[in-house]
Protein backbone atom coordinates (compact mmCIF):
# COMPACT_ATOMS: atom_id res chain seq x y z
CA UNK A 1 0.00 0.00 0.00
CA UNK A 2 1.75 3.76 -0.89
CA UNK A 3 2.19 5.66 1.95
CA UNK A 4 -0.48 8.28 0.22
CA UNK A 5 -3.12 5.38 1.26
CA UNK A 6 -2.30 5.08 4.42
CA UNK A 7 -4.23 7.69 5.96
CA UNK A 8 -7.68 7.23 3.72
CA UNK A 9 -7.37 3.40 4.60
CA UNK A 10 -7.67 4.24 8.43
CA UNK A 11 -9.83 7.47 8.13
CA UNK A 12 -12.24 4.92 6.38
CA UNK A 13 -12.28 2.89 9.37
CA UNK A 14 -12.32 5.90 11.74
CA UNK A 15 -15.11 7.11 10.01
CA UNK A 16 -17.00 3.51 10.32
CA UNK A 17 -15.73 3.65 14.14
CA UNK A 18 -15.20 7.09 15.40
CA UNK A 19 -14.76 5.96 19.30
CA UNK A 20 -12.99 2.58 18.87
CA UNK A 21 -12.52 0.94 22.47
CA UNK A 22 -10.92 -2.18 23.80
CA UNK A 23 -13.37 -5.39 24.09
CA UNK A 24 -12.05 -6.59 27.70
CA UNK A 25 -14.09 -5.27 30.28
CA UNK A 26 -12.25 -4.12 33.04
CA UNK A 27 -12.01 -1.44 35.75
CA UNK A 28 -8.36 0.32 36.06
CA UNK A 29 -5.19 -0.85 34.50
CA UNK A 30 -4.68 -3.83 37.13
CA UNK A 31 -7.70 -5.31 36.74
CA UNK A 32 -7.15 -4.81 32.35
CA UNK A 33 -3.67 -6.50 32.96
CA UNK A 34 -5.78 -9.60 34.37
CA UNK A 35 -7.75 -9.36 31.84
CA UNK A 36 -5.11 -9.11 28.50
CA UNK A 37 -3.09 -11.72 30.57
CA UNK A 38 -5.94 -14.01 30.31
CA UNK A 39 -7.05 -13.58 26.82
CA UNK A 40 -4.07 -15.47 25.34
CA UNK A 41 -5.53 -18.37 23.09
CA UNK A 42 -9.00 -17.29 24.12
CA UNK A 43 -12.09 -14.39 22.84
CA UNK A 44 -12.29 -11.22 24.48
CA UNK A 45 -16.37 -12.73 25.22
CA UNK A 46 -14.75 -15.70 27.51
CA UNK A 47 -12.55 -13.55 29.44
CA UNK A 48 -15.54 -11.23 30.17
CA UNK A 49 -16.94 -14.40 31.38
CA UNK A 50 -14.69 -15.34 33.41
CA UNK A 51 -13.82 -12.14 35.19
CA UNK A 52 -17.16 -10.71 35.68
CA UNK A 53 -16.84 -13.39 38.94
CA UNK A 54 -13.28 -13.37 39.63
CA UNK A 55 -12.60 -9.39 39.83
CA UNK A 56 -16.00 -9.43 42.34
CA UNK A 57 -13.70 -11.58 44.38
CA UNK A 58 -9.78 -10.21 43.70
CA UNK A 59 -10.23 -6.75 42.61
CA UNK A 60 -6.76 -5.90 43.55
CA UNK A 61 -3.62 -7.15 43.73
CA UNK A 62 -3.57 -7.94 46.88
CA UNK A 63 -6.97 -10.15 46.74
CA UNK A 64 -5.85 -12.23 44.17
CA UNK A 65 -2.55 -13.31 46.28
CA UNK A 66 -5.22 -14.00 48.75
CA UNK A 67 -7.44 -15.54 46.44
CA UNK A 68 -4.14 -18.01 45.54
CA UNK A 69 -4.14 -20.35 42.16
CA UNK A 70 -6.37 -22.60 43.24
CA UNK A 71 -9.36 -19.72 43.78
CA UNK A 72 -8.39 -18.47 40.77
CA UNK A 73 -8.55 -21.52 38.63
CA UNK A 74 -12.02 -21.94 39.81
CA UNK A 75 -13.35 -18.86 38.12
CA UNK A 76 -11.47 -19.09 34.88
CA UNK A 77 -11.64 -22.90 33.96
CA UNK A 78 -13.59 -22.37 30.41
CA UNK A 79 -10.44 -20.48 29.97
CA UNK A 80 -7.81 -22.05 27.34
CA UNK A 81 -4.62 -22.64 29.36
CA UNK A 82 -6.46 -21.69 32.31
CA UNK A 83 -3.85 -23.99 34.58
CA UNK A 84 -0.60 -21.60 33.69
CA UNK A 85 -2.74 -18.49 33.34
CA UNK A 86 -3.90 -18.71 36.74
CA UNK A 87 -0.37 -19.25 38.14
CA UNK A 88 1.10 -16.05 36.36
CA UNK A 89 -1.75 -14.05 37.26
CA UNK A 90 -1.28 -14.71 41.06
CA UNK A 91 2.59 -14.77 40.79
CA UNK A 92 2.27 -11.04 38.70
CA UNK A 93 0.03 -9.71 41.81
CA UNK A 94 3.06 -10.87 44.12
CA UNK A 95 5.33 -8.85 41.95
CA UNK A 96 3.58 -6.02 41.77
CA UNK A 97 3.08 -5.58 45.43
CA UNK A 98 6.68 -6.71 46.04
CA UNK A 99 8.36 -3.97 43.00
CA UNK A 100 5.48 -1.32 42.51
CA UNK A 101 4.03 -0.86 45.00
CA UNK A 102 0.71 -2.43 43.94
CA UNK A 103 0.62 -0.35 40.96
CA UNK A 104 0.63 -1.68 37.36
CA UNK A 105 4.13 -0.01 36.19
CA UNK A 106 3.68 2.47 32.94
CA UNK A 107 7.25 1.11 31.85
CA UNK A 108 7.64 -1.41 28.78
CA UNK A 109 10.67 -2.76 30.51
CA UNK A 110 8.90 -3.69 34.35
CA UNK A 111 5.58 -4.98 32.59
CA UNK A 112 7.43 -7.56 30.41
CA UNK A 113 9.40 -8.76 33.21
CA UNK A 114 6.18 -10.10 34.60
CA UNK A 115 4.45 -13.43 34.76
CA UNK A 116 2.31 -14.20 31.36
CA UNK A 117 3.25 -10.73 29.89
CA UNK A 118 4.82 -10.44 26.24
CA UNK A 119 5.53 -7.34 24.18
CA UNK A 120 1.71 -7.65 22.93
CA UNK A 121 0.46 -7.22 26.32
CA UNK A 122 2.43 -4.65 27.39
CA UNK A 123 1.55 -2.79 23.89
CA UNK A 124 -1.93 -3.44 25.20
CA UNK A 125 -1.80 -1.98 28.78
CA UNK A 126 0.25 0.86 28.02
CA UNK A 127 -2.13 1.95 24.83
CA UNK A 128 -5.28 1.51 26.55
CA UNK A 129 -4.42 1.91 30.28
CA UNK A 130 -1.98 4.58 29.75
CA UNK A 131 -2.82 6.53 26.71
CA UNK A 132 0.24 5.79 24.81
CA UNK A 133 0.64 5.17 20.98
CA UNK A 134 1.62 1.19 21.39
CA UNK A 135 0.32 -0.59 18.80
CA UNK A 136 0.14 -4.50 19.71
CA UNK A 137 0.15 -6.64 17.22
CA UNK A 138 -1.84 -9.69 17.81
CA UNK A 139 -2.85 -12.18 14.91
CA UNK A 140 -5.66 -10.20 13.60
CA UNK A 141 -3.22 -7.42 13.05
CA UNK A 142 -0.37 -9.39 11.39
CA UNK A 143 -3.17 -10.91 8.88
CA UNK A 144 -4.54 -7.26 8.23
CA UNK A 145 -0.63 -5.74 8.19
CA UNK A 146 -0.24 -8.58 5.10
CA UNK A 147 -3.39 -8.71 2.99
CA UNK A 148 -3.92 -4.92 2.80
CA UNK A 149 -0.72 -4.03 2.21
CA UNK A 150 -0.68 -1.69 5.21
CA UNK A 151 2.51 -3.15 6.64
CA UNK A 152 4.00 -6.58 5.43
CA UNK A 153 6.38 -8.82 7.75
CA UNK A 154 7.34 -11.77 8.35
CA UNK A 155 6.79 -12.01 12.11
CA UNK A 156 4.84 -10.17 14.44
CA UNK A 157 7.33 -7.54 15.18
CA UNK A 158 8.43 -6.27 11.74
CA UNK A 159 4.45 -5.66 11.19
CA UNK A 160 4.90 -3.56 14.31
CA UNK A 161 7.27 -1.84 13.21
CA UNK A 162 6.35 -0.97 9.62
CA UNK A 163 2.81 0.30 11.61
CA UNK A 164 4.87 2.09 13.81
CA UNK A 165 6.72 3.81 10.93
CA UNK A 166 3.79 4.30 8.44
CA UNK A 167 0.91 5.21 10.31
CA UNK A 168 0.81 8.81 10.97
CA UNK A 169 1.33 9.86 14.50
CA UNK A 170 -1.64 11.30 15.53
CA UNK A 171 -3.84 8.06 14.33
CA UNK A 172 -1.07 5.64 15.52
CA UNK A 173 -3.04 4.83 19.51
CA UNK A 174 -6.60 4.81 18.22
CA UNK A 175 -5.32 2.31 14.71
CA UNK A 176 -4.66 -0.38 17.24
CA UNK A 177 -8.03 -0.49 17.85
CA UNK A 178 -9.35 0.00 14.37
CA UNK A 179 -7.47 -2.41 13.02
CA UNK A 180 -7.92 -5.02 15.58
CA UNK A 181 -11.91 -4.91 14.87
CA UNK A 182 -12.18 -4.73 11.53
CA UNK A 183 -9.85 -8.03 11.29
CA UNK A 184 -12.29 -9.97 13.74
CA UNK A 185 -15.69 -8.57 12.25
CA UNK A 186 -14.89 -7.98 8.63
CA UNK A 187 -11.43 -8.61 7.05
CA UNK A 188 -11.55 -12.35 8.93
CA UNK A 189 -9.09 -14.88 8.21
CA UNK A 190 -11.09 -17.37 6.30
CA UNK A 191 -13.28 -15.36 4.56
CA UNK A 192 -12.89 -11.88 4.41
CA UNK A 193 -15.69 -9.99 3.97
CA UNK A 194 -14.40 -7.55 0.92
CA UNK A 195 -17.73 -6.20 0.23
CA UNK A 196 -18.79 -4.68 3.33
CA UNK A 197 -15.51 -3.21 4.08
CA UNK A 198 -15.44 0.75 4.16
CA UNK A 199 -11.98 0.66 3.31
CA UNK A 200 -11.49 -1.28 0.30
CA UNK A 201 -10.67 1.05 -2.54
CA UNK A 202 -6.89 1.62 -0.74
CA UNK A 203 -6.82 -2.34 0.09
CA UNK A 204 -4.20 -3.93 -1.87
CA UNK A 205 -5.45 -7.34 -1.20
CA UNK A 206 -5.93 -8.81 -5.19
CA UNK A 207 -8.26 -11.91 -4.75
CA UNK A 208 -11.56 -9.41 -3.12
CA UNK A 209 -14.32 -11.45 -2.02
CA UNK A 210 -18.05 -10.22 -3.57
CA UNK A 211 -21.08 -10.33 -1.68
CA UNK A 212 -22.54 -13.99 -1.50
CA UNK A 213 -25.14 -15.00 -3.77
CA UNK A 214 -28.52 -15.26 -2.12
CA UNK A 215 -30.23 -18.42 -2.98
CA UNK A 216 -33.20 -18.15 -4.78
CA UNK A 217 -36.24 -19.27 -2.30
CA UNK A 218 -37.69 -22.79 -3.08
CA UNK A 219 -41.61 -22.42 -4.20
CA UNK A 220 -43.80 -23.97 -2.48
CA UNK A 221 -45.58 -26.83 -3.81
CA UNK A 222 -49.22 -26.35 -4.47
Amino acid sequence: MPMADVRPFLEALAAANPDPRSELDYTDPYTLLIAVVLSAQTTDAGVNRATRTLFAEAPTPEAMVRLGVEGVGQHIRTLGLWQGKARNVVELSRLLIERHGGEVPRDREALEALPGVGRKTASVVLNVAFGESAMAVDTHIFRLGNRTGLAPGKTPREVEDALVRRIPPDMLRNAHHWLILHGRYVCKARVPECWRCVAAQWCRYPDKTPPPVEKPAKRKSP
